[in-house]
């Protein structure tokens, strides 16, 4: 089927009121410029929107329309068209017989397009429809996964091992370069696998009777499982070898990092081994680094929380403590902050273990153990180097914490994290670690507790009334709530987001500024004071209160406010050290 517009779409546009003639010609020159498509440029200059465009091309060319989001697509049916081949025409397969083929693009009009998708998908008549570009390249994302080719290298590498009967497969891996090359192809499919998804993390983890690759998305863990299992071995020894790892030691933990590219994406990975029962276990932290460093702006922070911590992080010394548990986004956080300080008047250093992204003008400093390049004795050297600002990537030990908070109230703004679930044990957790309590109080200014609860796929969310015994806990936390618990949505499950109601991310902050009450309480070592005092603050918000907000605006549900709610209290009621000494003294 080869579409054709009886004129040329800018002036259909005219004729047909859209846009005018003077819009026309600027678009025209524009495009002479930037060499995109016309429709493209009259949507960047806003003459019009996508949805209009669309809408008008499937009239003019007698087209169904259609939204990619409300289709279930087989994934038989997508892989009719090779995903080079669909990425290159933005064409999607949308339904399929043994004579017909429904085909989904973004512009329809592109006759050559059309012919080269006719080629591979001959001999079936191709008709065609319009969708909106930004979810075609969603379904892309979602639906060409690399789960087949993953399987198809997995069972190609067990194969390759079953031939050579008697030989050692990690001898096999180091020398045989068919071999070799079958394992670079297998990870090269689990990375781009990842890649796509936006996994944070990958998970390897051989058993007895099969081999788990999973992946965490959005805090979750996906699973893929492979029965290949002799397979593992050889993946763990090539990651070791891309990591600079020893290869023959397989009875200790180990911890590397390497750097790959995926479809564009420069990415660094952090890894860690460690021995199991059937293997070795290994487990890859992804790192974006072509994304580039976050404005303080882009890490989420509400407005009137982003005014308060500009005003801490201007301060000419004292300690802002960023916490959360593992994977909570604190390291973005902290070098959005850094970002924002980077200026040429300001000598500022990091100690890190690892150095995650590198920044201009910044000295950063890895740790390493292993030569006793500890945070503590960096940190006593960086003190020495005349800095005005200093970022510590995590209070580990006592040592590190004494010198941070000497160094805080000694003409230095200090930068740090800690792992822990919200601000205000953040200041018993220094305590805790040895910290005199008078120390804490003079010297940390803030404590930005923080964590990400998942977004409400906007593909399939509804409205969706809450549980008796939910809603009773909801109201309590916020009386305004209605009393049939309506306004919630939660995602029932689609092709957009992998049919789990969720698709991406979003922060909650909850900020303790220490004043006064909260100083005196620390310097008669009085915890229980100390927290009841924080509670009572004004500019005080629970992160569960944060995460409502979200919930009742449609972006979260009321399952990701609980959880957090009940995670936060555990912590909470979990007693500190000090806690203990006082009851025990009483």
């Amino acid at each position: 089927m080869r579409p054709r517009l009886k004129m040329r779409l800018g002036d259909l546009l005219v004729q047909e009121g859209i846009i005018t003639e003077r819009q026309l010609q600027q678009a025209l020159e524009d495009q002479r410029d930037n060499g995109r498509k016309l429709g493209v440029t009259l949507v960047d200059l806003g003459f019009i929107t996508e949805q209009e465009l669309l809408e008008f091309l499937a009239r003019q060319l007698n087209i169904p329309f259609i939204e990619l989001s409300e289709r279930k697509i087989a994934e038989p049916v997508v892989n009719l068209l090779p995903e080079v081949q669909a990425r290159r025409h933005r064409a999607l397969v949308v339904e399929a017989d043994d004579n017909e083929a429904l085909v989904a693009m973004s512009d329809p009009a592109d006759l050559s397009a059309v012919d080269a998708i006719s080629q591979f998908l001959q001999p079936r008549l191709v008709k065609l429809a319009v969708a909106p570009d930004h979810e075609l390249l969603e379904a892309f994302d979602n639906l060409y996964r690399r789960t087949k080719d993953i399987a198809q290298f997995a069972s190609q590498l067990q194969t390759e091992y079953e031939h050579d009967e008697g030989v050692d497969i990690t001898e096999l891996s180091l020398e045989d370069e068919a071999d070799d090359a079958t394992v670079a192809k297998l990870l090269q499919s689990i990375f781009a696998d990842a890649v796509q998804v936006r996994a944070s993390d990958i998970h390897i983890e051989p058993d007895h009777r099969a081999l788990r690759i999973r992946m965490r998305v959005d805090g979750v863990l996906q699973e893929n499982v492979l029965k290949e299992t002799t397979i593992a071995s050889a993946l763990v020894l090539r990651l070791k070898l891309m990591a600079g790892l020893d290869i023959s030691e397989k009875r200790l933990p180990q911890d590397g990092r390497f750097n790959i590219k995926v479809r564009d994406h420069a990415i660094d990975v952090r890894m860690s081994t460690m021995p199991v029962q059937y293997g070795e276990s290994c487990v890859m932290r992804l790192l974006d680094q072509s994304a580039g460093i976050l404005e303080l702006e882009q890490t989420g922070l509400p407005d009137h929380l982003l005014a308060r911590v500009r005003q801490l992080i201007h301060k000419p010394y004292g300690m802002l403590i960023v916490t959360g548990p593992t994977g909570s986004g604190k390291t973005t956080t902290l070098y959005g902050v850094l970002n924002e300080l980077n200026k040429a008047e300001k000598k500022i250093i990091t100690v890190e273990d690892p150095v995650e992204y590198r920044l201009p003008r910044i000295s950063q400093v890895q740790v390493n153990s292993k030569i006793g390049l500890s945070f503590s004795r960096v940190l006593r050297t960086t003190l020495r180097q005349d800095p005005d600002i200093i970022m510590v990537g995590e209070m580990r030990d006592s040592e590190t914490v004494e010198i941070g908070l000497r160094g805080s109230i000694t003409g230095h703004l200090v930068l740090t994290t800690l792992h822990t679930n919200d601000s205000i044990t953040s200041a018993l957790r220094l305590i805790d670690m040895g910290a005199a309590p008078y120390l804490v109080g003079a010297a940390v200014r803030g404590v930005l507790a923080q964590r990400l609860i998942r977004r409400v796929c906007e593909h399939c969310r509804v409205p969706t009334p809450v549980e008796a015994g939910d809603l009773a806990v909801l109201r309590k936390m916020d009386p305004t709530i209605a009393s049939d618990g309506s306004g919630f949505m939660k995602g029932k499950g689609c092709r957009n987001c992998n049919h789990t109601g969720y698709k991406g991310r979003v922060g909650v902050f909850e900020l303790l500024e220490i004043n006064d009450e909260m100083i005196n309480a620390l310097r008669d070592a009085n915890m229980r004071e100390f927290a009841g005092a924080a509670r009572t603050s004004p500019t005080y918000r629970p992160l569960a209160m944060a995460a409502l907000d979200y919930a009742k605006q449609g972006v979260t549900s009321v399952d990701e406010v609980l959880f957090l709610a009940e995670m936060v209290e555990e912590e909470e009621l979990q007693p500190t050290l000090t806690d203990t000494l006082e009851l025990s003294d009483g």
